[in-house]
């Protein structure tokens, strides 16, 4: 199954927040009980956090997309950055220039790019015509977003299209940020930033409590569209789990990026923790309804209702805020504990 067609699918979701008996924020005590039931993962502070002073963008500069074609910038007093996971406008605003960014991406959904026009009405599909009613003087992108044609058609106008690649790791963060930083002349600022984002996940990864690692199944659910599906290796979840202090289940049996959800293969799976975005469990009617579809309520995890849901803005960004999704998730699947 293809990713790149795939993944629009996975973030295209209803709004929608589930909190269960418990929660889980980023100063949040584990529990070790094994039937603590649903748990909320919370980020204490969900919006980004911008390098103060901000940074004067020292341009022109010309850089190299991830597609290999050459650009020079000249100009980052209004920029639009977009792709599927909201990535690069965190970093964006990270580096402190929010206030040059223009539009955004259906996936950007924290506090304070929530006031800027979507230039994605169709779920994932950049529009054209949107973007150019922006007037951007320069569009960072990867090839998350399309379709292709758009962005041709945007890089004919003469506007500077910068991508960068799409990798979506803990570890392609850096890179990620280092490549961002250069397109906007602030290169300086990008270093600075990457200590810090590596710092705040290396913290993160050490203070994962101690114990036997759970068993996480990711489950994507899209119960409007009859979506069910669940992660493996390489499919972005499997890094967050890891992180996390988990064992993907998906990965263990197997699995590659994401397949269809069958009870069978669930069941093998056998996990004891089962991870999916708030709005997906809320289409699926919450905890009671996931527990109606087949397998889950035969896993472990279904038996003891350990389901932790988190918001679909962050879960899988790996942006700047990675640090803090890894502590807080860390922190709600270990308060649901493994079973033994």
């Amino acid at each position: 199954m293809n990713r790149r067609a795939l993944l629009p699918t996975l973030l295209v979701l209803l709004a929608g927040t589930v909190v269960g008996c418990a929660e889980s924020t980023t100063t949040a005590q584990p529990a070790a009980t094994s039937s603590c039931g649903p748990v909320t993962a919370r980020l204490g502070e969900t919006d980004v956090d911008p390098i103060d002073p901000a940074p004067t963008p020292a341009l022109p500069v010309t850089v190299t997309s991830a597609d290999g074609v050459s650009t020079t910038v000249t100009d980052a007093s209004r920029i639009l950055p977009v792709n599927m996971y909201g990535s690069i406008a965190e970093i964006v605003f990270s580096l402190g220039l929010g206030g040059n960014v223009v539009g955004r991406d259906t996936s950007t959904t924290f506090a304070a790019a929530a006031h800027l026009p979507v230039v994605t009405p169709a779920g994932h599909d950049l529009s054209a015509e949107a973007v150019l009613d922006l007037n951007p003087s320069v569009i960072l992108a990867d090839d998350s977003i399309g379709p292709p044609e758009a962005l041709k058609q945007l890089r004919n106008s003469g506007i500077p299209v910068v991508l960068v690649d799409a990798e979506q790791t803990l570890a392609g963060v850096p890179a990620h940020i280092r490549a961002v930083a250069a397109a906007l002349g602030v290169a300086p600022a990008g270093e600075q930033l990457v200590t810090r984002v590596e710092g705040e996940i290396a913290d993160a990864t050490r203070g994962v409590p101690d114990g036997e690692a759970p068993r996480i199944a990711f489950l994507y659910l899209r119960g409007t569209a009859g979506v069910y599906l669940i992660g493996g290796e390489g499919a972005g979840s499997d890094a967050m789990i890891e992180a996390a202090g988990g064992v993907d289940a998906g990965t263990a049996i197997g699995l590659a990026k994401f397949r269809p959800l069958t009870s069978e293969g669930l069941i093998n799976a056998a996990p004891d923790v089962i991870l999916v975005m708030s709005s997906g469990l809320a289409s699926v009617g919450g905890v009671d309804g996931l527990l109606k579809l087949p397998g889950v309520g035969q896993t472990p995890a279904g038996e003891a209702r350990r389901i932790v849901d988190m918001d679909d803005g962050v879960l899988l960004t790996f942006g700047t805020r990675s640090g803090r999704v890894v502590q807080a998730l860390a922190r709600a699947v270990h308060a649901c504990g493994a079973t033994s």
